[in-house]
């Protein structure tokens, strides 16, 4: 970009960006008028949601079911402290950041659980989802949703010091149930609880994943990635898998027989174990609105109960329970389901 073509006042933040000749006005124009989601604003999500907002893509939707913990500050670099003490969830944590570093950008905070019942509309009108969530279930969801509706996504996981990510645009790469037909059994593979994870391996994994999405949002196809890139700090180890011919080689449910049991709600639990907290979330049967103020009120004296727009939390004997206004419970101090659920009935009721 030479002087005359100097980018116009309202790009001029991204003057460095628009230097790099596959970005250029053009792409970055592009960019502004971008949609994207990030599915999960934790570790991987917070890398992505920094990145992209910086970048420029004008709208980001963060989508996020959890609060924020003391322990998620080691890798999570959008929050801090005071996130925390505020006890705020995610999603509106972030959003507090973002608008502070990039006001061009609308970023729409989202406190709910990506799941069959909202997927669709949450992927409305979005030109790429990134992945910042931490488990498969949700991943093979996103999967689903990506092929029915033509959307691209970029997969992305941690653990340990290990990182891997993949791009797929539908119609043109392997889908995720390509490369993985059914989810890991439980208890199969390792978890943030049993092998921990490095903050740098979050940061390595979410830069690529939101390069890919750049390039997707640029219009750039032919530059994405179309392996499966592993990447290992610290044995100091980068693997690319090929994955060209593995959409032709065999009958994915996903990509050839147009099957999506997730999406249409067939497969997946209600409940799940959330990795590295010591945490099982929890639907009830029937979701509807409830009032966050009443049910303080039904709790005075039951145990210590903090109330703010967004969640209700009881501390009570060893257990803290968070209910969100859709009838959502995060129990903590428990990883047994039915422990959980127990305690969800006691205090919350059925």
């Amino acid at each position: 970009m030479t002087d005359d073509l100097a980018p116009s006042a309202d790009l001029q933040r991204y003057a460095r960006q628009m230097r790099y000749a596959p970005i250029g006005e053009e792409g970055q124009k592009r960019l502004a008028a971008g949609r994207a989601l990030i599915c999960g604003c934790g570790a991987l999500g917070s890398v992505l949601a920094n990145t992209l907002v910086r970048a420029g893509v004008g709208f980001v939707r963060v989508v996020d079911r959890d609060f924020l913990e003391l322990n998620n500050l080691q890798r999570q670099v959008l929050y801090d402290e005071q996130d925390v003490a505020e006890g705020l969830p995610k999603a509106v944590a972030a959003a507090k950041k973002l608008n502070k570093i990039n006001s061009q950008v609308k970023v729409e905070p989202l406190v709910k659980d990506f799941d069959y019942t909202n997927a669709a509309e949450l992927c409305d009108g979005i030109d790429v989802v990134v992945d910042g969530t931490d488990n498969f279930e949700t991943r093979f969801l996103l999967n689903d949703v990506s092929a029915r509706h033509n959307i691209p996504w970029v997969y992305g996981g941690c653990i340990g010091a290990e990182g891997q990510t993949m791009t797929i645009v539908p119609g043109q790469t392997a889908c995720f149930r390509c490369l993985m037909v059914e989810p890991p059994p439980p208890g199969s593979t390792p978890t943030c609880d049993t092998a921990g994870i490095l903050g740098g391996i979050v940061n390595v994994v979410a830069s690529i994943q939101a390069t890919e999405a750049i390039k997707l949002l640029t219009g750039r196809l032919e530059a994405i990635s179309r392996c499966l890139t592993v990447i290992d700090l610290w044995d100091n180890q980068l693997r690319q898998i090929q994955l060209n011919g593995l959409r032709q080689s065999q009958d994915c449910p996903t990509c050839t027989r147009r099957e999506f049991p997730w999406l249409d709600g067939r497969r997946g639990s209600h409940t799940s174990v959330l990795c590295g907290r010591n945490a099982v979330q929890l639907y009830p049967p029937d979701r509807a609105e409830l009032s966050l103020e009443a049910l303080a009120s039904q709790l005075q004296g039951v145990g210590q109960v903090t109330l703010n727009p967004f969640m209700l939390r009881l501390t009570v004997d060893d257990f803290q329970v968070t209910v969100f206004p859709d009838g959502r419970a995060i129990v903590g101090g428990t990883n047994d389901v039915a422990e959980a659920k127990t305690l969800y009935a006691r205090y919350i009721g059925n």
